[in-house]
């Protein structure tokens, strides 16, 4: 007999997804007995399988003995949504990175951290070398000092007592009064700036943009010895005229 065509197909997962489709059809559980007979399963197989489900958390057991979903499906739906809505936004960034031979950056400011969620770079536009975290080193980086500028005082204030300003170049502000001086000088309307405060030979611009009520920055990394003045004022130009649709693609709720 010739070797079996089609790919290779692991029965114990197709086994596991569909005790978790019979789960979820159960609004209020259903126990062990009526899965195996929905699923076609052997009894000891269906035991095995909730107890390795119920184990990485993606089913949960009732004090009842029925199974329902757990947890961990949450978070990969949330996962999902996040994906759905980074991939709408994708092109926007690949047009910046194009257009201004620069990676392009986004983040979110979340849980009290500001994180980079996404990074769009190639040849001709080489990322930043990221060598101290985003979490670290927002008064550092223009997409970081962007959130702080859209923060309220209380909020400046709350991010600022949990972070050292470190000195990561002799061009970084560390004193909190220059620091908040600073942001308070950018007008509502114009891109911030971080030259060569994050990485020496580095200078960055970015605006804000939201996911629904979450904050975030979007921004574009470049070489400092590009024509500043003429690459600074380009970016800024094509930040803002990007932001808004950026953020449409983000809330987005389909």
């Amino acid at each position: 007999m010739g070797a079996q065509e089609g790919p290779t197909l692991i029965a114990s997962v197709q086994r596991a997804f569909r005790l978790m489709e019979a789960v979820g059809a159960h609004e209020g559980g259903a126990p062990a007995k009526l899965l195996a007979r929905e699923t076609g399963l052997a009894l000891a197989t269906t035991y095995h399988l909730l107890r390795t489900l119920v184990h990485d958390g993606y089913l949960r057991k009732l004090d009842d003995g029925s199974f329902v979903l757990g947890d961990r499906l949450d978070a990969l739906h949330d996962g999902s949504r996040t994906q759905s809505r980074l991939s709408r936004i994708r092109p926007a960034l690949g047009s910046l990175r194009d257009d201004l031979s620069a990676a392009a950056y986004l983040t979110f400011y979340e849980d009290g951290e500001i994180r980079v969620a996404e990074i769009v770079d190639g040849p001709r536009a080489p990322r930043a070398d990221l060598w101290v975290g985003f979490e670290e080193a927002g008064h550092a980086t223009a997409l970081g000092k962007c959130v702080l500028r859209e923060l309220d005082d209380e909020g400046r204030q709350e991010y600022l007592s949990r972070h050292l300003l470190a000195d990561l170049t002799p061009r970084t502000i560390t004193h909190r009064t220059e620091l908040l001086r600073r942001l308070d000088a950018f007008p509502d309307a114009t891109a911030v700036t971080d030259l060569e405060e994050y990485s020496l030979g580095v200078v960055c611009v970015a605006v804000p943009v939201y996911q629904g009520e979450t904050l975030g920055s979007l921004g574009v990394s470049l070489r400092a010895d590009r024509d500043r003045p003429a690459a600074l004022r380009e970016a800024s130009q094509r930040l803002l005229a990007t932001a808004a649709r950026v953020t449409r693609g983000l809330s987005l709720t389909i």
